[in-house]
């Protein structure tokens, strides 16, 4: 008898490569720079606060960052997202530019996303860890193997997903997707230097919305 996949976890499609060499590598890898007294962000406890907060029964939109913020007090294991409290990032704060164009939403003065989460936006980064003030220093350390993974039983496992693809790192990511079960959209990265070359008025936000409304789907409420 065939598994309903309505039902399916994240540890359901994710344990068998959490068991590979290669993961615990990864894990092996973040821990040692840790207890050399380097500082690792997200806090250890918030590394996979993306599969925490969005289950995979629920998820219905992916967002792909890079890898997290490198400040201190910032990244909390949600792409694009911030602690409570914490002054809003330029990228973040161009994401919220575009939301109110696009739907007339408020400007937040949080940079917490986890509401979004809650609601089945997966938000993931690419690499999930770095060491402060050292953008992407985690690369190439075998988190881009996990998050191909995941991407992939996403796609393999789940039907009508919205997958917002910003910046040419998360476009390559496509490759991964099964083009006819979802819903891709791409546009350049939210930052300062790339924004204005298509990230404004792409109106993701709203075709993410109708696309799950078309497929039965609860629409998300972008409002944080």
């Amino acid at each position: 008898m065939q598994a309903d996949l309505s039902l399916l976890s994240w540890s359901d499609v994710l344990s068998g490569y959490k068991k590979s060499t290669e993961f615990k590598e990864t894990l092996a890898f973040v821990e040692s720079e840790r207890c050399q007294g380097k500082q690792i962000f997200p806090q250890k406890e918030d590394v996979f606060n993306a599969f925490k907060l969005c289950t995979f029964e629920s998820l219905k939109v992916v967002i792909l960052g890079q890898d997290p913020y490198h400040n201190i007090n910032q990244a909390h294991g949600l792409a694009f997202s911030v602690q409570a409290g914490v002054k809003l990032p330029p990228s973040l704060m161009n994401i919220y530019k575009e939301l109110h164009n696009d739907l007339n939403v408020d400007i937040a003065k949080t940079g917490d996303l986890s509401a979004w989460a809650k609601q089945g936006v997966f938000l993931l980064n690419t690499v999930l860890t770095v060491e402060a003030h050292q953008a992407h220093s985690h690369a190439n350390k075998g988190w881009e193997q996990f998050t191909d993974h995941v991407i992939r039983q996403i796609s393999q496992y789940k039907s009508h997903v919205v997958f917002l693809l910003w910046g040419a790192p998360a476009q390559k990511k496509a490759q991964l997707i099964d083009h006819d079960k979802h819903f891709i959209l791409r546009s350049p990265h939210p930052s300062p230097l790339s924004a204005h070359r298509g990230f404004f008025g792409s109106k993701h936000f709203s075709q993410t919305n109708n696309y799950l409304l078309a497929h039965d789907l609860l629409p998300i409420d972008w409002k944080v």
